[in-house]
């Protein structure tokens, strides 16, 4: 979804909501992502005393692989996100690490939630705080069953 932020770059107390999803088969691009249901996207853009916010969350359920033990799993994950946003940057410090530029008064959502969702993912997934793992001689997973390998 494609935002055109041109009006409410110039209009002082102008709200757009924004409710939308990307379906799954929008994200086949995301290799080692595996998304089983819609990404729900919530929120608003608005000029507050012409101060651009971006204010929304990113609810989604996806099916991860635990790190240790290779166990397939169900996660949901739900986070919210807050910008800036800016039609230009003036001035020698790009300010890039507060501000969020947009081109051409235009701001790709589909862009934006999925790049802030990967930025927010965990980078390790586990089963339980307690996951053993796997053997490492034999392989066999440690929270099901002992082996005699490292006797």
């Amino acid at each position: 979804m494609v935002l055109q932020l041109q009006e409410l770059f110039q209009i002082d107390g102008k709200k757009m909501p924004i409710c939308y999803e990307i379906h799954p088969d929008e994200l086949e691009y995301l290799h080692g992502y595996q998304f089983n249901a819609p990404i729900s996207i919530k929120g608003e853009i608005k000029n507050r005393v012409g101060i651009v916010t971006l204010k929304y969350s990113v609810n989604c359920m996806m099916h991860v692989t635990c790190d240790r033990c290779l166990k397939l799993l169900e996660r949901t994950y739900s986070y919210d996100f807050k910008h800036m946003v800016v039609p230009v940057l003036h001035g020698e410090d790009d300010g890039s690490d507060i501000y969020f530029v947009v081109e051409d008064d235009r701001l790709d959502m589909n862009e934006t939630a999925i790049s802030d969702l990967l930025l927010m993912m965990p980078t390790k997934i586990l089963c339980s705080e307690d996951c053993k793992g796997l053997c490492d001689i034999c392989g066999c997973d440690l929270n099901k069953r002992t082996c005699d390998c490292r006797k």
